[in-house]
């Protein structure tokens, strides 16, 4: 369990990026254990601070071809959508984005599979993630499993993120991501970019 002195333990360096899960027009619209615009609004003020200091803000999106031919095709008992949604549900919403920004199109729960974002990533000198958005056990959880997997250090915004189920949010942020990265919130991770930045002036 994450304590007050472990977060406030918290140093975001200049190898950070910000990378905000499917906080799109279609996402956005499911009911989630926390309010969508509550999350919607701490990615805001996340990606604010990030973009004042210069460091990545990568938006990643879910999408898929107008015909649905890149859609998961796997035999499952849960099957995700059999055609592709209308354009409108991939849109980012227009209060989040900026001009700078990454946007990464994925057609996969996990942001890595089959995109460039391990190349964004790498190539702008990024060690450490902070990462939120919805939904916490499907896209941002798979997310996190592949950047701990690929080496990278990891930092949840909870109060950032949200699912559809409460059950899976707590089980994603009480059992697995406290063992890949550091657990914190939108207000201690904007106070340790602002720590960081005073100790740089």
């Amino acid at each position: 369990m994450t304590t007050a002195a472990d977060r406030a333990r918290l140093t975001l360096d200049g190898g950070t990026a910000l990378v905000l899960i499917d906080l799109q027009q279609g996402i956005l619209a499911l009911p989630t254990t926390r309010p969508a615009e509550e999350v919607l609004a701490n990615g805001k003020a996340l990606a604010e601070a990030f973009r004042a200091r210069r460091l990545p803000v990568v938006l990643v999106k879910v999408a898929w071809s107008p015909d649905g031919g890149d859609l998961p095709t796997t035999d499952v008992d849960r099957p995700g959508p059999a055609t592709a949604p209308p354009a409108a549900f991939s849109e980012i919403p227009a209060e989040l984005a900026a001009l700078g920004d990454v946007v990464v199109t994925k057609r996969h729960w996990g942001a890595f599979t089959g995109t460039e974002l391990d190349l964004q990533l790498r190539r702008r000198g990024i060690s450490r993630i902070v990462l939120a958005g919805i939904s916490t056990s499907v896209g941002v959880e798979s997310t996190a499993r592949t950047a701990w997997e690929h080496n990278y250090a990891l930092v949840f915004a909870e109060d950032a993120t949200a699912d559809t189920d409460p059950q899976s949010h707590a089980h994603t942020f009480g059992k697995i991501f406290p063992r890949i990265g550091k657990v914190s919130s939108t207000a201690e991770i904007i106070a340790a970019l602002e720590s960081q930045s005073g100790q740089r002036s």
